[in-house]
């Protein structure tokens, strides 16, 4: 019986291979680069994860999520979060399988919560009601770098709930040549669903089911309890620059990430260089720098790479 299990999550693996391959070539018709973003968005939803995109406007962030829902054949919607949203506001937009929440940054705390129950309950309440939201669900929250009036920081609480957090840069010459090209023409695109709701639950689950040698989940934690100044094994870089390090839920999504990556690699169990893979996105979000890295205008990125 255990021997029929493993060969089954050896074929889901395999099929998990050959189905992102699939969206990759997929979502490629319309999003002209981006490599590596469309690979942890999509590592992020086979996780069970939620998303912060952060990036210029004009970067196609909302027509990166767009595509994605409709190449894995799931509900889609868009809320513009505004200073002046209340909770009752947002809720209806919830009951989808992917939420994008443009500029989350913009509206107030409470604005927010609401937002944080549906990532973490996976429900909404109102009028003293629970509601179920419909499984997968899956949010990814923007926010501009740039502007910083009138905006309302996410609580660290918040912020700890997003599995990733992506950079998009700009696109280089010759893409954005390419993107100009695919813009400027009135050509329609037409997009296959690889994937429903019932599939992406299976490759959760065979992901989720992959063995993790002892060493790799230890240091992962190693990871993130080298990033916690004043503890007694945090890095140098760490109490030098840091005021605040990753929790445990760094650790977890550290595992989880890497059993994810393992797989689109086509691996059935991951490995140490799977954990670095993923820790950038991991980590950004969760590393409070000090003044003094600021006055040395040491990033987020470097702390990282020599945490590593």
């Amino acid at each position: 019986m255990e021997e029929a299990n493993k060969e089954n999550e050896v074929e889901l693996i395999d099929a998990f291979v050959s189905d992102f391959m699939s969206l990759k070539k997929e979502i490629g018709k319309v999003i002209v680069g981006q490599e590596d973003v469309i690979d942890q968005v999509l590592i992020s939803i086979f996780s069970r994860g939620h998303c912060l995109l952060v990036g210029v406007p004009g970067l196609a962030k909302t027509l990166l999520v767009n595509t994605i829902a409709n190449v894995l054949g799931l509900s889609f919607n868009r809320i513009q979060f505004t200073p002046d949203l209340m909770p009752s506001d947002i809720i209806g937009s919830l009951f989808a399988n992917i939420i994008l929440a443009d500029e989350i940054n913009r509206t107030p705390p409470k604005t927010q919560s609401a937002l944080l129950e549906a990532m973490q309950e996976k429900s909404v309440t109102t009028g003293g009601h629970r509601y179920e939201l419909s499984e997968p669900f899956f949010v990814l929250a923007t926010q501009n770098p740039i502007e910083q009036e009138g905006t309302y920081p996410l609580p660290e609480a918040q912020l700890d709930r997003f599995m990733f957090n992506l950079w998009l840069d700009y696109p280089n010459q010759a893409e954005e040549v390419n993107i100009v090209k695919n813009t400027t023409a009135d050509v329609d695109v037409e997009l296959s669903k690889v994937l429903d709701g019932e599939q992406i639950r299976s490759y959760q689950h065979a992901i989720r089911q992959l063995p993790v040698a002892e060493p790799v989940i230890e240091y992962a934690v190693r990871l993130a309890s080298c990033s916690r100044p004043g503890m007694p094994d945090a890095a140098e870089i760490a109490n030098r620059y840091l005021n605040w390090g990753a929790g445990p839920r760094a650790s977890q999504y550290l595992i989880i990430g890497a059993k994810c990556h393992a797989a689109i690699k086509g691996k059935y169990a991951p490995d140490i260089e799977d954990v670095r893979a993923v820790s950038k996105p991991i980590f950004r979000h969760r590393l409070v720098r000090n003044y003094k890295a600021e006055a040395d205008r040491v990033g987020i990125d470097q702390i990282i790479d020599e945490n590593n």
